[in-house]
Parts: C-alpha cells; sequence; structure tokens
C-alpha cells in the first residue's frame, strides 16, 4: 500500500474555488484507516470536488489534504498512491483489458517482471480473469466497470476513489455491483474507500459513514442507522431516506399538529417553540392508535408489497407505507394514521452541522 504510516484521508479546511465561486467551503472530514466513508449529496453539492481535490486534479486554495500522515496538497496526482474510478471507466478502447489493468503499474514504473502477476491478482479479484485478452468494446457495462476497478487496485492503493462509479448501470446490475464492492471491501480491509454518490441505497449499503454534503458544504456526518434514524437536519432527514417533516408546535414531553396532540421526546427543545417532526413513512401505521393523525387520503400508490397513502392532516400531506392492502381507501376518505413515540424525531429550528 502507499501513502503514510495508517493510510485513511483527512481534510484539514479544505476549500476550492473557480473565481467568485465556491464549489467547497471549509471542509473538515476525517476517513480512517480501512472505512468507507460515502459522500452523499444532489449535483453541486461539493461531493466530486472533495474527491478531486484528493485525487490531485483540483487545487484548494485553503485548507490542506492528508493522505495518511503526507501533506498531499501540493503533490501531482501520480505521486499520491491513490486508486481512482470514475463513472464514464475512461478505458482506453485499443488496449486490452489487461493492458488497460497495467496502466497505472506502468505508470508508475513498477518492476516489469511484476506486472503481469499484479494484472492477474487484480482481475482474479474483481472477477474478471477470464477476460484479459478481450478489448472493452467486447466487454458489457459491468464487466468494464470491473476492469475500471481492477485497474485501481492493480497499483495496490491505500485510497480508493470511486466517484458515481455506478450511474451507468441498470438497476439489476448496480444490484450486484453494490455486492462486489461489498465483498471487495471485505477482502480488502486497510483501503479507505471515499465514494461519491447521489443515491441513498447506495450510501446505506455501502458505508461505514456517510458525510452528507450540500451547497458546498459539509452538512452531518454519521452511520448510516445514526443519520437515518436520528437525523440532526431536516435536509439529511429528506435527502438518506424519505421522511415526514411536519411543523408542529411544541409542549412538554409532546407536540400538537393541528388539533392533535403527540407524544414525542421534547429533550432539548424548548417549549413553546415551532419545530419539525420527523417520521419516517415505513413507521405510519393505517388505523387508531397511539398518536393518531386523522386525515382525508389525496392519493393512493401501490408499489407491490406496499401501498404508499397520501393523507392531508392539517393542511400537511402525510406518507404512510403499508403493507399491500386488498382494500385500500378511496380517495377523499378519511382515515387514521399512528406512529409509535420513539419512531418520531423532533428537529428544533435553526439545528446547524456545525452545532
Amino acid at each position: 500500500m502507499s501513502g503514510g504510516s495508517d493510510i485513511g484521508i483527512r481534510f484539514d479546511g479544505v476549500s476550492v474555488a473557480y473565481g467568485a465561486n465556491t464549489v467547497l467551503d471549509s471542509l473538515d472530514l476525517t476517513v480512517e484507516r480501512g472505512e468507507v466513508m460515502a459522500l452523499l449529496g444532489p449535483s453541486g453539492s461539493g461531493k466530486t470536488t472533495a474527491l478531486r481535490a484528493v485525487a490531485g486534479f483540483v487545487q484548494p486554495v485553503r485548507g490542506r489534504v492528508l493522505i495518511g500522515d503526507r501533506d498531499v496538497t501540493d503533490l501531482p496526482p501520480h505521486r499520491r498512491g491513490v486508486g481512482m474510478v470514475v463513472q464514464s471507466y475512461a478505458l482506453f478502447p485499443h488496449l486490452r483489458v489487461e493492458d488497460n489493468v497495467a496502466f497505472g503499474l506502468k505508470a508508475q514504473k513498477a518492476d516489469k517482471a511484476g506486472i503481469p502477476a499484479r494484472v492477474a491478482e487484480a482481475l482474479e479479484m474483481t472477477g474478471m480473469a477470464g477476460y484479459a485478452k478481450r478489448y472493452p468494446r467486447e466487454l458489457s457495462g459491468g464487466q468494464q466497470q470491473r476492469v475500471a476497478i481492477a485497474r485501481a487496485l492493480a497499483i495496490r492503493p491505500g485510497v480508493l476513489l470511486l466517484d458515481e462509479p455506478l450511474s451507468a448501470l441498470d438497476a439489476q446490475l448496480r444490484s450486484g455491483m453494490l455486492a462486489e464492492l461489498a465483498r471487495l471491501h471485505r477482502e480488502l480491509p486497510e483501503v479507505s474507500i471515499l465514494y461519491v454518490t447521489h443515491d441513498q441505497v447506495e450510501a446505506l449499503t455501502l458505508a461505514d459513514r456517510i458525510a452528507v454534503m450540500d451547497q458546498a458544504r459539509l452538512q452531518d456526518c454519521g452511520t448510516p442507522q445514526e443519520l437515518y434514524r436520528s437525523p440532526r437536519t431536516e435536509f439529511t432527514a429528506s435527502f438518506v431516506g424519505n421522511a415526514n417533516l411536519l411543523p408542529v408546535r411544541v409542549g412538554d414531553g409532546q407536540v400538537r399538529l393541528g388539533d392533535a396532540e403527540l407524544t414525542v421526546d421534547t429533550a432539548g427543545v424548548a417549549a413553546g417553540t415551532t419545530a419539525t417532526l420527523c417520521v419516517r413513512p415505513h413507521l405510519v401505521g393505517l388505523g387508531e392508535g397511539v398518536n393518531a393523525l386523522r386525515g382525508t387520503v389525496a392519493e393512493v400508490q401501490w408499489r407491490g408489497a406496499t401501498h404508499r397513502l397520501y393523507v392531508d392532516v392539517a393542511g400537511q400531506r402525510v406518507k404512510a407505507d403499508v403493507r399491500e392492502l386488498r382494500v385500500p381507501p378511496a380517495l377523499g376518505e378519511r382515515v387514521a394514521l399512528h406512529f409509535a413515540p420513539e419512531d418520531a424525531v423532533l428537529l428544533s429550528a435553526g439545528v446547524s452541522a456545525d452545532e
């Protein structure tokens, strides 16, 4: 492996700007040795810029990028010891698979006698050993992606950078490649992986931790379970999974939505203020129960194993994902929804990722 003694990545106040336009603003983030960190956010959030700053393709205007114990901020890309896979694969069409995989090793001036073994190892690891003599045009999209990953792994990097690596694949191939990436992570426990994606399923499935980006800044960071079950901001709640975000008035151990008084944990949120109640649609049940919300059915969507109900409650549209109903409620029908107190999170107004 290349890099410092522990490997890993550290962003130390990293900012990137194009003229007057700041595209990454004061990023402080550490990716531990052997960790998969997903950078998750919408287009323009700064996630790809952060990855390119590690690769050496953009130069920060402020701050430092460290790989292991080395400050690589001013090093050219080929001296950073990182492997990178981009969404377009970037394979050379005139080179056979084995030569594509060997490209990085040759660029690093690796021992020529050892290159064939390193190429074979990388192809075996990615399940492409039988395709060494083929050209990229003779491979499927998923196979090309595996070759791109093999090329990145052949140099035995301490850091692997993945930039939307599955976005060009169809849903079935994407699912299979997610499983393959998870397997590779288990087989390469010392490699730190920075994974850029706008797909929450990829981030939830693969990452040890997720850094949520928006408007060039880090908004939140935590394990997938932490961000899903206990989001700190409305943006995190809406971007990591699907959420009902309902404006409520806070009391002492309860909140009010319209005429409904709901029991939730209000610790840390002052009584008499307004806040946002977050509850996931799959945790909202149909029928009477604790924390009942009564309203009118506005839309019903069949989703195979479930029905998604949209119910207008006190001027808010509440989503409920319930097990497939033999006879779903009709549009305009009055229904009751309910959720358990422990399944809701109260987000106070003005909470920021810096607090």
